[in-house]
């Protein structure tokens, strides 16, 4: 974080100038400069001093400013293949695990499967994009089509299989992350 950036930054928006905020925290105009530049370090008291003028606090100076990333691409991605099982996972939200839900675009290969996942709190919700696929939930098996989507909770064993001649592809999205 550049301090002295987002000090000046902060001066500028309520119309003042250094000497101006100098004078409102009994500092030196020169001292102001300093600090804007990052060329000198304030204490925590001036600190305060300094941000109570320019209308804010500590907390709020020290939030996280960055933007969430809202938009994801290619690049954004992360790919898991198991060739074994014949699938392949591509996590959509790099470190999805901290949201309250995690998708992934999976694709299996024909007579591909997913690992069989034990019962486990949340709910998960699919979308199949291509083929068909079958959702095996407890002692159940649903069919479930391209254009069509399955919800459940958790609450059973549950895995999917791809039975078909050809690959299968849907967003799997779990809530929470489980994946």
């Amino acid at each position: 974080m550049n301090i002295g950036e987002r000090i000046k930054s902060l001066r500028l928006q309520n119309n003042l100038t250094q000497e101006e905020l100098a004078n409102r925290t009994e500092l030196s105009k020169g001292f102001i400069s300093q600090l804007e530049r990052d060329l000198t370090s304030p204490s925590i008291a001036t600190l305060i001093d300094v941000l109570t003028c320019l209308g804010t606090d500590l907390h709020t100076f020290f939030k996280n400013t960055e933007k969430e990333q809202v938009v994801f691409k290619e690049s954004d991605y992360f790919l898991h293949v198991q060739d074994t099982y014949g699938q392949e996972f591509k996590w959509l939200i790099p470190h999805a695990q901290k949201n309250m839900m995690e998708p992934v675009l999976v694709t299996l290969e024909k007579g591909g499967h997913t690992l069989p996942d034990m019962p486990h709190e949340g709910e998960e919700f699919g979308y199949v994009i291509k083929g068909n696929i079958l959702l095996h939930l407890g002692s159940d098996t649903y069919k479930v089509k391209s254009g069509e989507s399955f919800y459940y909770t958790s609450d059973l064993k549950h895995y999917i299989t791809n039975p078909n001649t050809s690959k299968a592809q849907f967003i799997w999205v779990s809530t929470p992350p489980n994946f």
